[in-house]
């Protein structure tokens, strides 16, 4: 039995080890790729501001274009202080990209213009269905409370 027993110590003591160590090993490629992807974002606000530069004038296009670097980047930094992803992020961004597709209206058709806004309305109304859950079902300021990224 004492043999049995050491076999199953050491067992359990392999699998403690190998749990703790595939933690760690995940913790440090999430944090590696978040880095990455920051980079990135920052890398490319980068070079489309040189070319602005360069250009000697910024449109209201690549305004918005930087507004979604800014909202990216946001983004990014929340879920590596929290581990969420914050959705109402990502619903900014895809209004501010579908905006930036409304900001040469002249060049669009009156249906495509008509969808266009439409699918803005949607994407507010969905930032709006979130905004009114968090704060309808919010569970309170105990310990069990669930922290959200939106302003109380």
């Amino acid at each position: 039995m004492g043999i049995g027993n050491n076999v199953e110590k050491a067992q359990m003591h392999a699998e403690a080890v190998a749990e703790r160590l595939g933690h760690r090993l995940v913790r440090a490629f999430h944090l590696l790729a978040l880095f990455v992807i920051g980079a990135t974002i920052a890398w490319s606000a980068a070079v489309a501001y040189i070319e602005m530069v360069a250009v000697g004038h910024a449109t209201l296009h690549d305004i918005l274009l930087l507004f979604v670097y800014l909202e990216l980047g946001a983004m990014v930094g929340i879920y590596f202080r929290t581990n969420e992803l914050p959705v109402e992020f990502l619903l900014y961004i895809a209004i501010t990209v579908v905006t930036r597709s409304l900001v040469e209206v002249e060049h669009l058709e009156d249906v495509r213009v008509l969808v266009v806004t439409g699918s803005v309305l949607v994407l507010s109304l969905a930032v709006i269905l979130l905004r009114f859950g968090a704060y309808r079902f919010r569970t309170g300021s105990g310990e069990g409370a669930k922290k959200t990224d939106l302003p109380t």
